[in-house]
C-alpha cells in the first residue's frame, strides 16, 4: 500500500515514503555543498517518495550553527542544483524552513537570541530577548520570504518547523511563554504567531507548493504541552489550509530524547564540541541534561492515532520507522504517509530495498551516533565508520 501515490495539496507524491527533516550537519558557509547535494540524491535515488532538506532558518537571527542552511538569495543557484539532482532521481523536494529562536547562538547570529520570552536556555546556553511586536511581525513576514524563495529554487513543498522547542514551539509553550501582552498567556494568544506565519505561508505558496506542518504530539516534559492544546493547536493548522501535519513530539532544551528516543552517546557528543568547557559540562552533567527515554519502534503511534480520529487533513506518522511492519503498521492506521530517518542514514536505499524485498527491517541499531555527531559536523552512521 505504501508503494502507492499519495496526494499532499498540489503535489503528488510516487509513494508514502519521505526522508524525515534530520539536520544533516553539511552545510558551509550556511550555503548548500556537493556533500549535501550527493546526500539527498542518494536517497532520492533509493526510492524515496520525497526528501526533506533539514534545518533551514529563514533569517540570519534563526541560526543555531555555522553549519546550518540560511535562505537567502545568494544561495539560489545551489538550491537550484539541489532540486535539479532531486528531480532528475524521480523524487519530490522538501526543505524544512525554521527559526531556532533561543536556541540560537550569539557566536552565530552576532546578537542576542530571540525568543516568545526572556527563559534561559541553559541547553543553548543563551539569555534570549523578548520578542517585540515589530520584530514578530518581521519574523512571520521572514518565513513568507524563505517560501517564495523555495519555490523559485524549485522545491515543491515546505515544511514549517513548529515543534521541537525552536521558535514557533516556544510561543506555544506554556512553560517558555510568559508573555502578557496578546501572544501570551491563554493558548488562543499562543497560538497567534503561527497563525500569523502560516498566513504569510501560504499566501506564499499559493496552492502552488505543497506545505506541510511539523508540530508536537506533546512536548516531553512537566509544564510544556500536552495533548489536549496540541489537538487544538493541529485543528488551527487545519483551519489556515495547511496541506499535511508530521506528528512529531519533545523539546530539544527540556526534553532531547523524547524526539528520538534512546541514549545519546555522551563521550561521543562532547568529543566533537569546539569549545573544551562544554565539552567538560557535557561528559559531566549530560545525563541531567539529556536523559534517556526508552526506545521502541513506532513510539509515537499511540499519541498520533488520537490526531488521525480528530483530523480530516493529510497526516504523515514520523518516529521510530524501522522496518516494512512499521510502514504498514501506520498504513493501517490511516497516515497519508511516513516520514524516515535513521534508517535512511544507515541506508540511504532503504525503501527500494523494502520494495524489491531485499530488506523487511534496517540494521539501524538506534544507537544515535548519527545524531550526537551532527551537532559540530556532518551526520553519519557509526556502522559506515566501522565498515
Amino acid at each position: 500500500m505504501f508503494e502507492q501515490p499519495v496526494q499532499i495539496g498540489p503535489l503528488r507524491l510516487r509513494n508514502r515514503t519521505i526522508r524525515a527533516a534530520a539536520f544533516e550537519g553539511m552545510s558551509r558557509n550556511h550555503g548548500v555543498t556537493d556533500e549535501l547535494i550527493q546526500y539527498h540524491t542518494s536517497v532520492a535515488r533509493g526510492g524515496i517518495g520525497m526528501t526533506t532538506v533539514a534545518y533551514a532558518a529563514v533569517c540570519k537571527s534563526g541560526l543555531s550553527f555555522p553549519h546550518q542552511l540560511w535562505m537567502r538569495r545568494e544561495i539560489l543557484p545551489e538550491l537550484k542544483k539541489l532540486t535539479d539532482a532531486i528531480h532528475a532521481e524521480n523524487a519530490a523536494a522538501s526543505i524544512q524552513l525554521g527559526h531556532c529562536g533561543n536556541m540560537a547562538k550569539r557566536s552565530v547570529i552576532g546578537s542576542r537570541p530571540l525568543s516568545a520570552s526572556t527563559h534561559i536556555n541553559l541547553y543553548a546556553p543563551s539569555f534570549p530577548k523578548k520578542m517585540s511586536h515589530k520584530e514578530i511581525e518581521q519574523v512571520a513576514t521572514d518565513f513568507g520570504n524563505a517560501v517564495l524563495l523555495a519555490r523559485e529554487a524549485g522545491f515543491d513543498a515546505v515544511e514549517i518547523h513548529a515543534g521541537h522547542g525552536y521558535l514557533i514551539s516556544q510561543f506555544l509553550s506554556p512553560h517558555i511563554n510568559k508573555r502578557k501582552d496578546e501572544y501570551g498567556g491563554s493558548l488562543e494568544n499562543r497560538m497567534r504567531f503561527l497563525e500569523k506565519v502560516l498566513t504569510k505561508v501560504m499566501e506564499a505558496a499559493q496552492d502552488k507548493t505543497a506545505v506541510l506542518v511539523k508540530m508536537n504530539l506533546r512536548d516531553g516534559f512537566k509544564g510544556g504541552v500536552e495533548m489536549e492544546e496540541s489537538l487544538q493547536v493541529a485543528q488551527k493548522i487545519q483551519e489556515l489550509g495547511a496541506h499535511a501535519l508530521v506528528l512529531s513530539g519533545g523539546y530539544v532544551s527540556k526534553a532531547p530524547m523524547y524526539v528520538m528516543r534512546g541514549k545519546m552517546p555522551l563521550k561521543t557528543l562532547a568529543r566533537g564540541m569546539n569549545n573544551p568547557l562544554m565539552g567538560l559540562f557535557v561528559r559531566l552533567f549530560g545525563n541531567l541534561l539529556i536523559p534517556d527515554v526508552p526506545f521502541k519502534e513506532n513510539y509515537f503511534m499511540e499519541d498520533a492515532r488520537i490526531f488521525r480520529k480528530n483530523l480530516k487533513m493529510p497526516l504523515v506518522y514520523v518516529g521510530g520507522i524501522l522496518s516494512k511492519e512499521n510502514i504498514e503498521e501506520a498504513m493501517h492506521e490511516g497516515f497519508d504517509a511516513v516520514a524516515i530517518a535513521r534508517a535512511l542514514i544507515r541506508d540511504p536505499d532503504f525503501v527500494n530495498r523494502i520494495l524489491e524485498e531485499k530488506m523487511v527491517h534496517s540494521s539501524c541499531d538506534t544507537c544515535n551516533h548519527c545524531i550526537a555527531v551532527m551537532y559540530n559536523g556532518p551526520f553519519k552512521c557509526i556502522q559506515h565508520t566501522q565498515a
